[in-house]
This record gives structure tokens, C-alpha cells and sequence, in this order.
């Protein structure tokens, strides 16, 4: 047997950064060489940031990126440098350099281009055709290929494998959904029976825009086991020693390319394998991620936010905490009218709890203003929805206001039940730059809360908060109840609905009352508009809205 021993080195790119993400390759491959590591490996276009977009179509921007590839190859050294970028030029390819001594040794060009759910590879690259090329690191040859190449069944992956590989390294830049670590440990098993080689998946971390990468690199060997894996939704460089079969295959009939020699080592490093994350904890990291991303990576240090007492502020509230600092998060109390005194008394004392900087801004003299200016034009009209919609829209002006003047960015606290239904108000409590919970369905939010206390291991967020019935308070005595269904009934459907792509007969056979069936998918179908105008937030499931969901907003289908 022989033994490669390879550093997952699991970082978090900023795209357009190409200076900034050189310094990070750069400082993640001295910690490669201090471990005497043959390989470090690095994640899907790892020089551009991930997804690039549009960015790809300036050729200034190709030509850049190339240059800063140089960079790095003429930094490296005995350790070879397996790395993502941008090649090609007019046509561009999603490719992988393998670096040593100072130059590229190799490039590959991803074969394999999604074009579901968020990605759109086609529109950016063009497949790879060239033959394949195996590189000699270490004595070990070595397969290379990218993302969703191994997902491919019979595609390169075992190619490779028959032509001569001793071992595949697969560099990705994977977003999470719920449960899809699970998919990849799935899908690298079945790659492994085709054939029985280790393979070492390399996947990104961090947040860009709605995307949140988890990380959770890994190294599967011969059998399809898992022997070791980086944590989910950190940066870590992890360094492993992988053994492969000197006699399996026993002929290689692809090229081989030399990298570097075989070093002789006396140590034996001891795998490390981090869990997998439940349920909520990778929902909840994945948000904080996000936000921390979000914030820090459009220049700013510091958030605001409406402060009404109820779960979804509340929730958000924490998540900003553990994203940024309590010293980065201030929170407002505008209180109405209608607003009840526990809400006040609520939100103060989770703002104390979390330690964070609060401040009470009565909103009834705008509120009043709003309506003495709108009173002849509503005269002789009985009060309703509109006189409900100025107050949340009065909050949001002073939100960012408050905002502009302090250079903070206003993070929004409506969930995916709300959006669903179009239960917000444009340009109200949708005004904001960041929508933390925006693919969190009611249901989960109490879950999370009550997470939230048990991380924190004390009551953050109030056990009041928890059990009140959620309402609006726009108006006397208002909840959620009498607009929507209760949750519990709400989310089942609207899972079903808008993950499952149900239709309404689908979902009436499927024991859905009918008529609230008819209410709720006309309710979610007449709200698209209003989503198009609301902030982008973490996509967490397989069918966020955005990037996922793509519905035509003048659409009379099943109307």
C-alpha cells in the first residue's frame, strides 16, 4: 500500500476577490507544507469565488483571473497545488489547475455542466472534451475532476479509475440544502463501486448572496467508507493520509503526467471525522453563516432590525448575534396604537438578554400624519388593510433611515409562510437589505428559538415569546389565526405545494381539505409579485423562492 497524504483545505472565497483569494490559497498551502503534506486541494473555482455569474462574461475579468492563477502556481513548491478557475478564452471552461514547482503542470475542464435548480453552467461554460490526463503526485497517480462529474454515473469518475487512477480528487462548490450531506456520502458510494479507488471530494464553504456552502469536505476510500471529514460551515485546512492499492489498476492507458516525488515519513496522522449536523443545527448555522457572509463581505459591520416582541424578530435577532457580536447588532422597538404591552416588555427584555443596543421609537405621530394626509382621499370609506399596510410601512422608513444614517443594513424577519402566502407588506416589513428566515417555514422558527436557548444553554429568547399567538398587531386583537390557517395545517401544504410541486387535485387526493387548497395556492400564486420585490435570503431547502422557484408573476395557470 502506498500512502498520499493530502490537505482538504476547505476555504471561504470571496467572488471577484482575486488578490484576496490568492492570499487565502496561498496561506492554506504554507499550512499544507508545514504539515508535509504531497497535495493540497481547494475548492471549485477557487480563484474566481463561487458562483461568479455574470462576471465570467467580461473577458477582462477571464484574463485576470488567469493571471492570478499564475500567482499561485509560481508560489508553489514540492507541495503540489490542486486548485478551481476560469480558462479559456473566447470560450470558457469551469477548470482545475494542478500546480508544482513553480508552474502549471495541468489543467481539466469540468465535463459534466448542471443546469437545475440554482445553477446555470451552460450559460457561463463550455463542457470539457479533452482526453484525460492522470498526474503522477507522490507516486501515486492521481485523477482529477470537478463537481458534478461525480455524480455522473459511468462518467468520468470511473473512467478514470479503468484508464489507470489510483485514487480521484473531485473539487466542488456544493450549496446546501437540508439533509445533503446524506445525497454526496450517497453518491460518492456509488462512484466507488464502479470503481474501488479512494476519492477525495473538496467542497467550498460560506455564503454568497442567497448560496451557502457548508464545507464538509471528505475522503471516502476503496469501499465507499467514509475515514475522514472537515466541519460543516467553517473554514479548515484538515490533513490526511489516504492509502491506495499499488496494484489496483495494475495498467494505466491514460497519459501520466510527473508532479512531484514520493516523500518518506515516519508519522501517521490519525483520521479525523466530524459529525454530520442534525437537522436544526444545520439549518441554524447555515443562517448565521449566511448573514455573517453577507454583512461582512459587502463592506459593513453592523445590523438593525424591527424589534415587535414576536418569534420571527425575536429568532432573527439571536442569529444576528451569533453572526456578527452583540455590539454589531442594534434593534428598534416602534410601537403602535395597536401594540400590546408585552410585545414592548418582550422585545426589551430579549434585547437585554442578547446584550445588544436597543431603542424605543414610538411610531404614532407618523402613523397619524400618514392618515390626516390621506383622510380626503379615504373620507366616507370604512378603515381597513390599507390603514393596517402605513403603519408597517412607517416602520420601515425609519429602519432605514436609521439605517442610511448610522451605515448599517436593515435585516428583514418574515419566514417562508408569510412569503409564501403573501402575508408582509411591500415596502413595510419587507424593506430591507437581508432576509435571514426567508426559507424557514413557520413551524421551524419555534424550533429554532427553542434551539436557540438550549445552545445558549439559559432562556435568550422568552418562553412568552414562544407561546404567544403570533399576530401583526395592526390592528385590536389581531392574529395570524384570523387571516391564515394555523401553522400546523399552513406549512404541510405549502410544503407540498411549492417543494413537491403538487397540483391542487395532487394535494385534495392527498387528504388536503379542497377548498383550502383553492385558498391557499391562489394566496401563494397572487403573492409572486410581492416576492420578487423582497430581499434575497439563505436558500436552506431544494425550492427556495428565487434562484429555485421561477414563476411567471402574469401567469392565469390553475387561477
Amino acid at each position: 500500500m502506498a500512502t498520499l497524504r493530502v490537505a482538504l483545505c476547505q476555504i471561504n472565497t470571496v467572488v471577484g476577490d482575486l488578490d484576496g483569494n490568492v492570499a487565502r490559497i496561498l496561506d492554506a498551502v504554507a499550512q499544507a507544507e508545514e504539515a508535509d503534506a504531497d497535495v493540497a486541494v481547494f475548492p471549485e473555482m477557487t480563484i474566481t469565488g463561487y458562483p461568479p455569474e455574470d462576471l465570467l462574461l467580461k473577458r477582462g475579468f477571464v484574463a485576470d483571473n488567469r493571471r492570478a492563477l499564475d500567482k499561485v502556481a509560481t508560489r508553489s513548491g514540492r507541495v503540489a497545488v490542486i486548485v478551481g478557475f476560469a480558462d479559456g478564452n473566447p470560450e470558457v471552461h469551469n477548470a482545475l489547475a494542478v500546480c508544482a514547482h513553480g508552474e502549471v503542470v495541468g489543467t481539466y475542464h469540468k465535463r459534466h455542466l448542471p443546469n437545475y435548480h440554482v445553477f446555470d453552467e451552460y450559460r457561463y461554460f463550455r463542457p470539457g472534451v479533452e482526453p484525460h490526463t492522470l498526474y503522477d503526485i507522490a507516486g501515486v497517480r492521481v485523477g482529477v475532476s470537478i463537481c458534478e462529474d461525480a455524480w455522473i454515473a459511468g462518467g468520468p469518475l470511473p473512467q478514470l479509475v479503468t484508464g489507470g487512477a489510483q485514487l480521484i480528487v473531485n473539487i466542488n462548490g456544493s450549496p446546501m440544502y437540508g439533509g445533503k450531506m446524506a445525497v454526496r456520502e450517497r453518491e460518492l458510494a456509488h462512484r466507488v463501486s464502479e470503481g474501488p479507488v479512494p476519492v477525495v471530494y473538496l467542497n467550498l464553504v460560506g455564503g454568497q448572496d442567497e448560496l451557502v456552502f457548508d464545507g464538509g469536505s471528505m475522503v471516502v476510500d476503496a469501499r465507499g467508507t467514509v475515514i475522514a471529514r472537515c466541519r460543516q460551515f467553517v473554514e479548515q485546512t484538515l490533513v490526511v493520509d489516504v492509502e491506495v492499492d499499488d496494484h489496483v489498476p495494475t495498467e494505466a492507458t491514460f497519459p501520466i503526467r510527473a508532479v512531484t516525488e514520493r516523500t518518506v515519513r515516519a508519522d501517521q496522522l490519525v483520521p479525523q471525522v466530524a459529525p454530520v449536523h442534525g437537522r436544526l443545527d444545520e439549518i441554524y448555522d447555515a443562517v448565521v453563516l449566511a448573514t455573517r457572509d453577507y454583512v461582512r463581505k459587502n463592506g459593513f459591520s453592523d445590523v438593525c432590525l424591527g424589534l415587535s416582541g414576536g418569534i420571527d424578530s425575536s429568532l432573527v435577532a439571536a442569529i444576528a448575534v451569533d453572526a456578527l457580536g452583540p455590539e454589531h447588532v442594534h434593534g428598534v422597538l416602534m410601537p403602535s396604537r395597536f401594540s400590546s404591552d408585552h410585545s414592548l416588555t418582550d422585545a426589551q427584555a430579549l434585547a437585554e438578554r442578547l446584550g445588544i443596543e436597543h431603542r424605543i421609537v414610538p411610531i404614532e405621530a407618523g402613523h397619524q400624519a400618514f392618515l390626516d394626509m390621506l383622510a380626503p382621499s379615504f373620507a366616507n370609506l370604512e378603515p381597513g388593510l390599507a390603514e393596517e399596510n402605513v403603519q408597517s410601512r412607517v416602520r420601515g422608513v425609519l429602519l432605514m433611515a436609521l439605517a442610511n444614517k448610522f451605515g448599517w443594513l436593515v435585516l428583514t424577519t418574515g419566514n417562508k409562510s408569510e412569503a409564501a402566502v403573501g402575508y408582509s407588506t411591500l415596502y413595510g416589513d419587507t424593506a430591507g437589505a437581508f432576509a435571514c428566515i426567508k426559507d424557514v417555514y413557520k413551524l421551524t422558527v419555534y424550533e429554532l428559538a427553542r434551539l436557540v436557548n438550549r445552545r445558549h444553554a439559559r432562556t435568550v429568547i422568552p418562553e412568552s415569546v414562544i407561546v404567544k399567538a403570533p399576530s401583526a398587531e395592526l390592528r385590536p386583537d389581531q392574529r395570524d389565526d384570523q387571516s391564515l390557517p394555523p401553522y400546523e395545517v399552513l406549512d404541510p401544504l405549502l410544503m407540498a405545494y411549492i417543494e413537491g410541486d403538487a397540483t391542487r387535485p395532487q394535494l385534495t387526493a392527498a387528504g388536503f381539505d379542497p377548498d383550502l387548497v383553492t385558498r391557499v395556492c391562489r394566496l401563494v400564486d397572487i403573492a409572486e409579485f410581492k416576492r420578487r420585490q423582497t430581499p434575497l435570503g439563505p436558500r436552506l431547502t431544494e425550492k427556495a423562492f428565487g434562484r429555485d422557484r421561477r414563476l411567471p408573476i402574469t401567469n392565469h395557470y390553475e387561477r
